[in-house]
């Protein structure tokens, strides 16, 4: 049986054509930190739904981000499988609400919970023309707004935003905590 493997097209915006779900996240994070990329997805939203004005932006960074972000839906589709690969604990003092982000606290735990609820409510395909709809509108000025509804989209990007830095960023960690131990010293044997 042959595998579909789904095509990131990452080569546009990286350079990389051939990268895991979480690499594409890496690299993803390496372009945009995650306030920035928030941030950019806010005020793409704003200025699409306002019509009358146009994003003061330049239009190749908004086409680079859309592209990126389109990478990184791409990937959670993929990621939606791998449940308790990325768990965390929630620490005393690290466990006040404003470390989650936009994520509920057994959503911090398993960050790929938020990709199956995204990918439950709404086809990858569906997050992409959200995301072509959103772009078209706020590089423009237009005498109408989207037409569908864009306000639940947007929440489910904002929340794998926070979701794919978190397993990032549990994958650096955990990369970093292996690379300090010690490597177990060889004993001879006479």
């Amino acid at each position: 049986m042959k595998k579909n493997n789904i095509d990131f097209e990452s080569r546009f915006w990286s350079g990389r054509s051939k990268l895991s779900p979480v690499a594409l996240g890496d690299v993803f994070f390496q372009f945009h930190d995650l306030a920035t990329a928030k941030e950019r997805l806010n005020l793409m939203m704003q200025y699409a739904v306002q019509g009358k004005t146009r994003i003061p932006e330049d239009p190749s960074v908004v086409f680079h981000f859309y592209q990126s972000l389109r990478s990184l839906i791409r990937a959670g589709w993929c990621l939606r499988k791998k449940s308790g690969k990325w768990m965390g604990e929630v620490d005393p003092e690290t466990g006040n609400p404003l470390r989650y982000g936009s994520l509920s606290e057994e959503e911090y735990r398993d960050p790929v919970l938020v990709f199956r609820k995204a990918f439950k409510a709404y086809r990858p395909e569906e997050l992409e023309d959200f995301l072509s709809d959103v772009v078209y509108f706020s590089l423009g000025t237009f005498n109408q707004v989207p037409e569908r509804n864009i306000v639940g989209p947007y929440l489910h990007l904002i929340k794998m935003l926070d979701a794919a830095w978190l397993v990032v960023e549990r994958k650096n960690r955990k990369k970093d905590l292996l690379q300090s131990q010690p490597e177990k010293a060889e004993v001879e044997v006479p």
